[in-house]
């Protein structure tokens, strides 16, 4: 990806498994400074072992995961602690802490990872809560919470610490065509508003490249396309068209592979 920004994550000849299972078999991609980067690609594609591989929580077969300058899986302990620090995560399905208030979900990170006094805690979860929409919502139980409302206060708790990259896994999954736009407008209001790097992991086509700078598609362990979002809609690659299209047929089948024909299967 070419970009005059600087890249805070690099992934060279990624190779990942999982016991037999060749899972990532050299990714290569960047994210630059100030953008959003999508990775798209089916179910099983590997996508979020991506993101738990840049967060420290897996280690490559082989290749790196660079993040702001520093090896991840060479990283100790402590090391990796505090580069975790400038990560932001939003999980698939939130995460949020049932037993916690809204308040106390957005706080949580504030009171665990640094020393500020609780009256500043406190204006800076009600200034995470209004950036997006939801400052008066702050005493109620994430029970309480439509499914968008949810992941707005995931997306606030994911900027509490002011990171330099935040990485959101399946961010537009269940949502109605409304929750879905606002979550996709917030995600990129935010990202420029804070000038940080974004990875937006998903399979919804439409809605991220709505929003999303620059498109990585992964197949069979590797990237098979990337571009601008702009130039994806009208892409000639076959795994793009049909992924963008939503066509059966193409190089993703839709039949898992057997071991022979169909009328031999009925016959046994």
């Amino acid at each position: 990806m070419e970009a005059s920004a600087k890249n805070l994550v690099t992934l060279d000849d990624l190779h990942f498994s999982y016991g037999k299972n060749r899972v990532l078999k050299g990714v290569n991609l960047t994210v630059p400074q100030g953008k959003i980067v999508a990775i798209l690609g089916v179910s099983g594609s590997g996508k979020s072992t991506l993101l738990r591989l840049i967060g420290g929580q897996l280690r490559p077969a082989r290749g790196s995961v660079n993040v702001a300058g520093r090896v991840v899986h060479s990283l100790n302990e402590r090391e990796l602690y505090t580069l975790r620090r400038e990560m932001g995560m939003m999980f698939q399905v939130s995460g949020l802490f049932s037993d916690l208030t809204v308040f106390d979900n957005i706080a949580f990170p504030l009171r665990e990872h640094t020393d500020l006094p609780e009256d500043l805690i406190h204006d800076l979860v009600l200034m995470k809560l209004h950036s997006v929409g939801l400052r008066g919502a702050h005493a109620l139980m994430p029970s309480e919470l439509s499914g968008g409302m949810e992941r707005r206060v995931a997306l606030a708790r994911a900027t509490a610490l002011d990171p330099m990259l935040i990485m959101y896994d399946e961010p537009f999954a269940g949502l109605d065509p409304i929750s879905l736009n606002v979550i996709a407008n917030l995600i990129r209001r935010l990202n420029d508003a804070l000038g940080i790097a974004s990875i937006v992991v998903t399979y919804d086509v439409s809605e991220s490249l709505k929003v999303v700078d620059y498109v990585y598609f992964i197949h069979n362990g590797i990237v098979v396309a990337e571009g601008p979002a702009a130039e994806m809609s009208a892409s000639g690659n076959p795994f793009v068209h049909q992924f963008v299209h939503a066509e059966p047929d193409g190089p993703v089948a839709f039949q898992y592979p057997g071991s022979g024909p169909y009328s031999a299967d009925l016959e046994l």
